[in-house]
């Protein structure tokens, strides 16, 4: 049976209404479903099971097709493989994968003195052999053995290299369990801290651990302290957010002399500093949240002065990074001295910035394009400024990034790809200051991708699609290169489009099997992504969203015109923020596609932020508006939320993609919004959900799962495009 073979399919599950009414601003909205938010309820779970059931059922044809792409991945991937291993004081940290088995494996080998370019040259590590001094710390295998779902949220190093702390979700729910192993031993230390979030750091002598707990609506906002062999219970609130809009964060500065918690939502933010050599001072605030610049700080020694290095957005929309004096700070912000380090301009998009002993590592946005600069510190901030350097790849269109390095380190790690050069590591060589020096890059590693690919059999090329309102949408066009112009082929176009989210050229091994089918991928960069700047994201947010629905569609109009494919054979996906998208396609141009694949989609978006008792509702504000306080924003926020938008017409094939532990998209989101489009939908297609059980938001865990739940999304699209056959 396939899945267009309706007649033969059985019916799908009918979930009973149960009319709840929803007052706002003097609008009554009527939801039939939203009983199925309760998650304890036999009832739900039977209905739950039986929407698998029914999935099951209707994709059964496609068992084969999901099974090839499996193999096709699986082919493809170097499965015993490791990662080129990063220095951290005296030794040398990598994880392996081994052949067969679905979690890595954390493992070090200690390092030489400092000292020389050669002392930071990783050692030879080779897949399959065995390393002479290797220490496993964790193994993830044995940690995941009878467990339905394995995670780790976070891990630190004591400096000494004699303990280590590690946090693990077995529920998919993203709250964690940290044990702390003494690796001298072997042995696990009696502190367990359960309900843990992301984020873990030891203080400089090894004896406390910096640990994030959220709240009852998953919001991060408490950072603790737990001293090691002390009862759990006595840890102390370092710091906690009683704002629910904002975000709170911790990581240590890059010479880790400094603790820095982060608060923040997307317009605005605050730091505060705890200095390990004076914590009896306490958490020092840079600039207060109520002078509403977003800023990221770095703070460093310069010839004995403390200087802090800011990427913000004062008077820049774009950001700028200046250079500041730490004692600037207890002046008023009006009377402060900002030295400019890197100026404003509307064409770049700062990223933010970091440091090394000697130099300043900018991350910036150009053309589309992620890409890192570094700039001597001597002279920083004055006349005599070094002019910045940039390591020169030869594509287009490519991501380089930063891949973490130690701060005394003469080297910084990078990892470079494009949609078909696998990733690559660098360590690029820090140009000497005041000589023609450019740096130099060596290739550590690129990703083996077995099978016989060859990446010149494809080809990626930046197109434009024309918006209703005029404006040019990037797009990212990738095919076969041996594909015939003939307007004969499949198209999936894939779209994320929000909280300032790039979607950047990165290689990936299961969308090969989608373009040997002879499909046609669109990347579609829509305003609400960071691809043209802060610009591009304010056009897509708030009371300008909708501007990332009509780009999406425009994208989809330029694929069916382009010449490369039947309009007739075009599929579309995107998950989260991208399956708002897909629903809001749905409802706009359901014409227009054969095939929808919405993954864990946060389709019921205006339920979800007028309750901000649920997770991470508030947080959500400063991205969409407050429908609660603002009747503007309630009433744009309705005219495009995919659940109640729902209306009588012929929906495409829709699979709704979900996991039951999910925290950040309810699975009740899509249950309902799969309820309301066969109620509503005048069509035959039929319309499914997928839901893993024991899953969080990205699906279940262990990488060979992970390929099943791709080969089952791609199965499901190259099935109703009539893309099955390899060319």
């Amino acid at each position: 049976m396939t899945i267009s073979d309706a007649a033969a399919a059985p019916t799908p599950p009918i979930a009973k209404k149960v009319p709840t009414e929803r007052t706002h601003h003097g609008d009554t909205f009527v939801d039939n479903y939203e009983w199925l938010r309760e998650k304890e309820s036999p009832e739900v779970v039977a209905h739950l099971n039986a929407e698998q059931a029914y999935t099951d059922a209707m994709t059964a044809g496609q068992e084969q097709l999901r099974q090839d792409i499996f193999n096709e991945i699986k082919n493809r991937t170097q499965e015993t493989d490791l990662s080129v291993p990063s220095r951290k004081d005296g030794w040398w940290y990598y994880s392996r994968m081994v052949e067969g088995q679905a979690y890595g494996i954390q493992c070090r080998v200690a390092a030489s003195s400092e000292g020389t370019l050669a002392d930071w040259t990783p050692p030879l590590v080779e897949p399959g052999v065995d390393v002479p001094g290797e220490q496993i710390i964790l193994d993830g295998n044995v940690e995941a053995e009878g467990q339905p779902f394995f995670s780790l949220g976070g891990a630190a190093v004591t400096r000494d290299g004699n303990l280590y702390a590690y946090a693990v979700d077995n529920a998919g729910d993203e709250l964690f369990t940290v044990r702390i192993k003494d690796l001298r031993t072997g042995e696990l230390l009696p502190d367990t801290i359960e309900n843990v979030f992301y984020g873990l750091t030891f203080s400089p002598d090894g004896t406390t651990l910096f640990y994030m707990v959220a709240d009852d609506s998953w919001r991060p906002y408490q950072v603790k302290t737990h001293v090691l062999g002390t009862p759990v219970d006595s840890d102390e609130v370092l710091y906690q957010e009683d704002d629910v809009a904002m975000w709170t964060g911790f990581d240590l500065s890059a010479d880790r002399r400094f603790l820095m918690i982060s608060i923040g939502c997307s317009e605005f933010s605050e730091t505060r500093l705890l200095d390990f050599a004076a914590p009896e001072k306490g958490l020092q605030t840079l600039i207060s949240r109520s002078a509403e610049i977003l800023y990221d700080a770095e703070p460093f020694l310069s010839a004995g002065v403390e200087k802090i290095l800011l990427t913000h957005d004062r008077d820049a929309v774009n950001s700028m990074i200046s250079l500041v004096d730490a004692a600037e700070f207890a002046k008023p912000l009006a009377e402060q001295h900002w030295d400019t380090v890197v100026a404003h301009d509307p064409s770049v998009r700062i990223n933010g910035a970091s440091v090394t002993a000697t130099h300043m590592v900018v991350s910036l946005r150009q053309d589309t394009i992620e890409r890192i600069q570094v700039t001597a510190l001597e002279g920083l901030g004055t006349a005599e400024q070094a002019s910045a350097v940039e390591p020169v790849f030869d594509e287009e269109l490519y991501t380089a990034s930063m891949g973490g390095s130690e701060f005394e380190s003469p080297v910084i790690r990078l990892v470079y790809t494009s949609d078909f050069t696998p990733p690559r590591v660098y360590d690029y060589v820090l140009p000497v200051a005041g000589a023609a020096d450019q740096g130099e890059l060596l290739l550590r590693k690129e990703t083996p991708v077995l099978g016989g690919y060859r990446p010149e059999d494809y080809r990626a090329t930046r197109e434009w699609a024309t918006a209703a309102d005029g404006t040019l949408v990037p797009l990212s066009v990738l095919r076969r290169a041996d594909l015939a112009q003939d307007g004969t082929n499949a198209g999936v176009i894939y779209g994320y489009g929000s909280y300032e989210v790039s979607m950047d050229p990165g290689f990936g091994v299961p969308r090969l099997s989608l373009l040997d089918r002879g499909v046609v991928f669109v990347i579609a960069h829509v305003r609400g992504g960071g691809e043209m700047g802060r610009h591009w994201y304010e056009d897509g947010k708030k009371l300008n969203k909708k501007n990332t629905f009509t780009d999406f569609v425009a994208a989809t109009d330029w694929l069916a015109q382009s010449g490369w494919v039947d309009p007739a054979k075009i599929a579309a996906m995107g998950g989260s923020a991208g399956g708002l998208l897909m629903g809001a396609v749905a409802n706009l141009a359901p014409e227009k596609y054969a095939a929808i694949v919405a993954q864990v989609p946060f389709v019921d978006a205006l339920t979800t932020i007028l309750d901000p008792e649920l997770p991470l509702s508030a947080l959500e504000w400063e991205e969409w508006g407050n429908p609660i306080t603002d009747p503007a924003v309630y009433k744009y926020m309705k005219e495009y939320t995919p659940y109640e938008n729902v209306r009588a017409v012929a929906y495409p094939k829709i699979a709704a993609v979900t996991s039951f532990n999910d925290t950040r998209v309810l699975y009740v989101e899509p249950a309902k919004w799969v309820q309301e489009l066969r109620a509503v939908s005048t069509g035959s297609e039929p319309i499914v959900m997928k839901i893993e059980m024991d899953g969080g938001h990205g699906g279940a865990s262990g990488r060979y799962e992970g390929w099943k739940t791709r080969a089952w999304d791609y199965a499901f699209l190259a099935d109703a495009i009539g893309a099955t056959e390899l060319r």
